[in-house]
């Protein structure tokens, strides 16, 4: 079952599709799925910006932005927030450069970054995050700090659900992702937003060039103006569902008890601190 589940997955042309889909989502066609949407997934229209009746199209819903303070930023300076709403899918230490994705199934930090800063975690610790379809999908900073570079890696569009998750080994290093590096008073922190099957892409709100012309081809790019965001502000979207991993350096961090692999958490909540 496990290799006919990989077998499948891997036999359908995942980035055609979500190219088509992307296509489909902007239309103004697809605003009378809307409603349809909200009610399939359950999802709680009372902290959104706008009547639900004012999105133009069912991507404009997908990647709707808040109100106001919907979501409160744990504001002690150690603290680590999360950049998302969603579940935690796996969290811990990096062991020897290995990350867990499932039980039994590894990824290196080399595989999932490159080789330019993967020494930086190779022994630090990680927390996966799962954005289902019904989650908010606007990324945040987890952190107050300096974001100096960031790298574009072209991939797959696997499904970053359960059936990826526990049959594609190596899920997050096989995707599209795009990871932002960020430099705190405590050390460094990576950012990996991951694509996912029906993801149109990952936008940045401090790089607007990383869409379109850039998939297919690797993209490392330092800032030349390093750019300064306090934690819980907003520094980029997710069109649909996707997964992000966040990575500390050894030894600078600690995840917050009481997260397991299961949990439901908010942007803005902290779940973790810096160790001074």
């Amino acid at each position: 079952m496990k290799r006919l589940a990989k077998t499948v997955i891997s036999l359908l042309p995942q980035n055609q599709i979500s190219a088509l889909a992307g296509r489909i989502t902007r239309s103004p066609f697809s605003k009378r799925f809307i409603r349809l949407y909200v009610q399939k997934y359950g999802i709680d229209t009372s902290d959104i910006e706008k009547p639900v009746e004012l999105y133009k199209n069912l991507n404009e819903f997908f990647t709707r932005k808040l109100v106001r303070d919907a979501r409160p930023v744990d504001l002690d300076p150690n603290s680590i927030v999360s950049p998302v709403d969603g579940t935690v899918s796996q969290l811990g230490k990096v062991k020897d450069g290995s990350i867990i994705q499932a039980k039994g199934v590894y990824y290196t930090v080399e595989q999932l970054l490159g080789k330019e800063k993967a020494h930086c975690f190779q022994n630090g610790t990680f927390i996966t995050i799962y954005l289902s379809p019904r989650d908010y999908h606007r990324i945040h900073m987890p952190v107050s700090g300096k974001i100096t570079s960031y790298h574009y890696i072209p991939g797959r569009l696997y499904p970053v659900n359960e059936i990826g998750v526990h049959h594609v080994p190596g899920l997050f290093t096989k995707n599209e992702r795009l990871t932002s590096y960020i430099t705190t008073d405590f050390g460094q922190v990576a950012l990996v937003k991951v694509g996912a099957f029906i993801v149109g892409s990952v936008q940045l709100s401090y790089e607007h060039s990383v869409h379109h012309q850039h998939r297919g081809n690797e993209l490392i790019r330092s800032l030349d103006k390093h750019l300064e965001y306090k934690k819980g502000e907003e520094i980029g979207f997710f069109e649909f569902g996707s997964t992000v991993i966040l990575l500390f350096e050894e030894s600078i961090a600690t995840i917050r008890q009481g997260l397991v692999e299961g949990s439901t958490i908010k942007m803005g909540e902290k779940i973790g601190e810096f160790l001074v």
